[in-house]
């Protein structure tokens, strides 16, 4: 099968973050599928961007992989520059789509977070003869409303409503990572039948490998907080109001002078500001790093007596979530305290941990002492449960699969059966092995 996978914002091992993409369409070509990403030159996501010296597009082989990066102009927070970066993608796009439909995609997925990208991909499938398929990662545009407070009536948001509209009425495959997102889609002209969930996912070969060692400073200041007898609580990801990490410093102060310390690691708009708090409050067992390489993850995570996430209280969330860290932290084989109020629950579903209430520094700190009174053993066997979980439902490998599969229904299920018909065979004119 030939597949084209249009995401602004997709990375690599080689980029950083979006990794999904990359790790999807890696499995793909490994099973013996052709596939070419489209992605934009400036992304706020990527630790590296793509090296364009002055060409409006550059063709890069990654892994099997054929990345075409689009040159847009960089952007450092939301706003005008952010919406100029969107419409120079979409039109890049645009202007590659005759090209791209010239590449013959069996499979044209339209996967960029904001819905505006599926106008281009229709053109494109239509042109090539191929089938669309809408990709849902947040909800746009009620994530830019609910969240960034902006008006539904603002150009932009009408825009993308525009956009998700069609996308629902026009694609055939939709697939959300999101769990609980089918009445939304409904009402915005999704027939139910085309919705299929594929959550965020896990490589277990990247665990299973010989751990990468942590930068010198890094494991000099977790093994002082060994010496001292502290437990670590844990947190690696972003730093932005989302997070939730104002909770985390408010239970770190309740339970001031308790053999523990909190360590976070990442960066985001917010970190400043809470180093800042840290100093003033005077919260000395609180410890900031700086972000850390991918391959460093499994033995940073690993160090960590338990992992702490947290979201605000969001009526957004009742569509679910489907976070990367919370894979990462599965397959470190932590124990978790996860303080979230969604419509799924990972961490309850996994039995690999504690969930309470968001928001909530009471609630958060008798979590923290209730699993630092545990028996080393029983922590591991929480953290054992994730690890399992991880493997057996959110394995690239078999989500890759998944994917495909749903992609290649069509038409409504047999009433009887409940069986869709196959509108791609899994071997096509496109195999390249």
């Amino acid at each position: 099968m030939n597949i084209l996978l249009i995401n602004h914002y997709a990375g690599s091992t080689h980029h950083g973050m979006e990794y999904r993409p990359y790790y999807l369409a890696r499995e793909w070509v490994r099973a013996g599928h052709r596939v070419r990403i489209v992605a934009a030159s400036a992304s706020h996501l990527r630790a590296r961007a793509p090296q364009m010296d002055g060409r409006a597009v550059l063709d890069q082989e990654i892994d099997g992989i054929d990345y075409r990066w689009l040159a847009v102009p960089a952007y450092d927070s939301n706003g005008a520059r952010r919406a100029a970066n969107i419409g120079a993608f979409i039109a890049r796009l645009y202007q590659q789509s005759k090209r791209l439909a010239a590449e013959r995609p069996d499979l044209v997925i339209a996967s960029s977070t904001y819905p505006a990208d599926i106008w281009p991909a229709r053109r494109i499938a239509l042109a090539a003869g191929a089938r669309l398929v809408f990709e849902v990662h947040d909800l746009w545009p009620l994530s830019p409303i609910e969240l960034g407070g902006m008006s539904p009536r603002h150009p932009f948001i009408r825009v993308m409503q525009a956009a998700e509209d069609y996308a629902c009425r026009h694609a055939d495959t939709v697939i959300s990572i999101l769990p609980h997102a089918g009445g939304h889609m409904a009402a915005h002209g999704m027939a139910p039948h085309k919705l299929h969930v594929v959550p965020n996912g896990v490589v277990p070969a990247e665990w299973e490998a010989t751990l990468t060692p942590l930068p010198g400073p890094v494991a000099t200041l977790l093994a002082r907080l060994r010496a001292q007898g502290r437990m670590l609580i844990g947190y690696a990801g972003s730093h932005g109001a989302a997070n939730a990490l104002d909770t985390l410093l408010d239970a770190a102060s309740l339970l001031r002078g308790q053999p523990l310390a909190f360590v976070l690691a990442g960066a985001g708009p917010h970190k400043q500001e809470l180093q800042r708090r840290v100093d003033v409050d005077g919260l000395h067992h609180v410890h900031f790093l700086t972000p850390l390489p991918k391959p460093c993850m499994p033995a940073l995570l690993g160090s960590f007596d338990i992992a702490y996430l947290g979201w605000r209280r969001q009526p957004l969330y009742r569509y679910g979530i489907s976070p990367n860290k919370l894979g990462d932290y599965l397959m470190a084989a932590r124990p978790v305290i996860h303080a979230v109020d969604a419509a799924n629950d990972t961490v309850a579903d996994a039995g690999c941990g504690l969930s309470i209430v968001p928001e909530d520094p009471d609630a958060l700190a008798a979590a923290i002492s209730h699993m630092a009174s545990l028996p080393p053993a029983q922590r591991q066997e929480l953290g054992q449960r994730g690890a399992t979980y991880a493997r057996r439902y959110l394995d690239y490998r078999l989500l890759a699969q998944r994917y495909l599969d749903a992609c290649c229904r069509t038409g409504q299920p047999n009433p009887r059966t409940g069986i869709r018909q196959h509108a791609i065979p899994r071997t096509s004119r496109h195999r390249t092995q």
